[in-house]
């Protein structure tokens, strides 16, 4: 018998996963794009990834829908600009809630978007 694939995280599980990520804009971030590559790859969604000069970087490009056109491109940034100091909600690498709302390095800019876009994505594809 086949083995059952996991299922699929929640958005808010991304979420988290992804501020776990140091991505500051100065360091290499390629952990966080092969993780959702990963991801990605797990549940059939095509992918193409571009890496810099160095290896340390890449843009992640995912394609879902009708091949030749037709479909949707959704497009963001997971990088975070550096912090000096402060312990703010927002400065944390964990996600954090308080009186219903997430806080974490990024969430606002943009990783809480990009979360939501693979969520859905995947849900679109009956993968969620």
């Amino acid at each position: 018998m086949p083995a059952t694939p996991a299922p699929m995280p929640t958005v808010r599980d991304i979420l988290a996963r992804l501020i776990a990520f140091d991505t500051v804009s100065s360091n290499p971030n390629r952990a966080l794009v092969d993780w959702v590559a990963a991801l990605l790859k797990g549940d059939g969604i095509d992918r193409l990834l571009v890496p810099d000069a160095s290896g340390g970087k890449a843009n992640l490009y995912a394609a879902s829908g009708p091949a030749g056109g037709g479909g949707v491109m959704l497009s963001g940034h997971t990088d975070v600009v550096p912090v000096e100091g402060g312990t703010g909600p927002a400065r944390r690498s964990r996600l954090t809630e308080a009186e219903g709302r997430l806080y974490g390095r990024g969430t606002a800019d943009m990783k809480g978007f990009v979360a939501c876009a693979i969520g859905r994505c995947c849900r679109r594809r009956g993968l969620a």
